[in-house]
């Protein structure tokens, strides 16, 4: 590679596979609870909210942030929270994944687990998606706002006016 030039992969680069990986994220410890499906349907998602959700003591109400996704808002998936009683889903805005700290997770995974990385099966990038989690899950640290709750509204209110200008 030269100086200043993006890394690509190889001609011979083989993709095998994908597959969905689902993460709760405890924001008090920052403990992750992590799940691969080979699919990504309102079934797989239901699947790993119960299993989820039995991690979480009976007597704790659980908040879930959720994007816009047409899998997380399924019937059968509200018909499921709503039945718990103490499942609580909220939707962040569309284009503002910044706001939910599971992607902060998910960016420190693509950084030192996934880019790069030679996975020869699904199967592999599975195993190696769980032991990354477990590896983090032995020292874990809660994901911290750098900026005030008032900073951070003034930067989006500062945007919102710029797309509204931008628009008209």
């Amino acid at each position: 590679m030269k100086p200043g030039r993006c890394g690509t992969m190889t001609h011979d680069y083989k993709r095998h596979g994908t597959t969905s990986l689902f993460v709760a994220m405890d924001m008090a410890s920052g403990a992750v609870i992590g799940e691969t499906y080979r699919r990504h349907r309102h079934q797989e998602l239901l699947k790993f909210f119960r299993k989820a959700a039995k991690e979480v003591p009976k007597d704790q109400e659980i908040h879930i942030i959720l994007d816009n996704y047409a899998t997380h808002k399924h019937q059968k998936v509200g018909d499921w929270a709503e039945r718990t009683g103490r499942v609580h889903f909220h939707f962040i805005p569309t284009s503002s994944s910044w706001m939910n700290l599971v992607e902060r997770f998910f960016n420190t995974l693509t950084r030192k687990r996934i880019r790069r990385g030679v996975f020869h099966s699904v199967a592999h990038l599975e195993a190696c998606l769980k032991q990354y989690i477990e590896t983090y899950n032995e020292n874990p640290r809660p994901f911290t706002w750098t900026k005030s709750a008032a900073q951070i509204l003034k930067k989006v209110d500062r945007a919102r006016k710029a797309l509204a200008a931008a628009s008209a």
